[in-house]
């Protein structure tokens, strides 16, 4: 039973992994660092995205790991530990990266998956449904918490000056509703996979989708709500021309990222969300996680 539960571990850690490196590898992502080019950044390019990874390479095995650790605790408690997981691997991918911020959001948006996966093996289905309430319920109030007299801090995040700006909680609203966005891109990623399409287009047809749907505060941060919005309907236009899929959306897309790149436009909160789409749908699709279920018997299995 260890063996199993061990390599059960290791295969939730890995495709979180796999999430990261998948996601930086699509190409084309307008806006964003890729195998073609830079994006719209100056200080990093698809080998410093590389550095990042080898940084955190046991960082997604740490959360996953706290995870199953706190699993006879209530999973509210898990939280704090996670976060203080997560800023120790900041530190280190700053490290490699020369203080470029490569992976911060990306480290917070997984770390928390990565803890609510652990928890839950031999209790309950590895499912999106289960790991959205999961994440719900452990942050539940952290916008609340962390957004409150924020006018009195001497130093604030983008994230907080976003919600000071525009009221947008950012990726802590995400995580704390559970990850809504994800859950309703998910079924499209999905339905792309189910055909014989290779997964690069996938993640590069699923990234359209989320940068039409998200008001990204990676791109508020950067300008305003103006260019936000300018983002999305470039996306759409994209999307309705077909996308990665036909000749006329490639070449769609291929502008928007020559347009991104000139005006400085980085959907990065959507390339987070890219990552985590395709985290869940492999757990989700994987056979050995599905045999996680079989683990606990039905009196172990918890309410969501």
């Amino acid at each position: 039973m260890e063996d199993v539960m061990e390599i059960i571990l290791n295969k939730i850690s890995s495709l979180a992994m796999e999430g990261i490196l998948f996601e930086v590898s699509a190409t084309p992502k307008p806006g964003l660092v890729d195998r073609n080019n830079a994006g719209a950044h100056k200080d990093m390019d698809y080998f410093t995205f590389m550095s990042s990874a080898a940084a955190l390479h046991d960082t997604f095995d740490i959360f996953v790991r706290l995870g199953w650790e706190y699993r006879n605790e209530p999973i509210e408690s898990l939280l704090q530990s996670l976060r203080c997981v997560g800023v120790k691997a900041e530190h280190r991918m700053f490290a490699f990266t020369n203080g470029v911020n490569t992976h911060k959001g990306m480290i917070f948006t997984l770390g928390i998956l990565c803890g609510c996966a652990g928890w839950a093996v031999g209790k309950m289905p590895l499912s999106a449904v289960n790991l959205s309430r999961l994440a719900a319920r452990m942050c539940k109030g952290i916008c609340m918490r962390e957004y409150t007299d924020l006018e009195h801090k001497t130093t604030l995040t983008k994230g907080e000056r976003m919600y000071l700006k525009y009221g947008c909680t950012g990726v802590r609203g995400e995580v704390e509703q559970g990850y809504p966005t994800v859950i309703q891109i998910l079924p499209i990623y999905s339905k792309i996979r189910s055909v014989d399409i290779c997964i690069n287009d996938a993640l590069v047809q699923t990234l359209l989708h989320l940068i039409a749907d998200t008001c990204d505060t990676n791109i508020l941060s950067r300008h305003d709500m103006q260019t936000a919005l300018f983002a999305r309907q470039c996306a759409k236009e994209a999307l309705r021309l077909g996308g990665i899929f036909t000749e006329q959306g490639k070449e769609s897309i291929e502008n928007m990222d020559q347009v991104f790149i000139e005006r400085y436009i980085s959907p990065g909160g959507c390339a987070d969300l890219l990552a985590v789409t395709h985290f869940i749908y492999s757990i989700e699709n994987s056979e050995l996680l599905k045999y996680n279920i079989l683990i606990g018997s039905q009196s172990e299995y918890v309410e969501v």
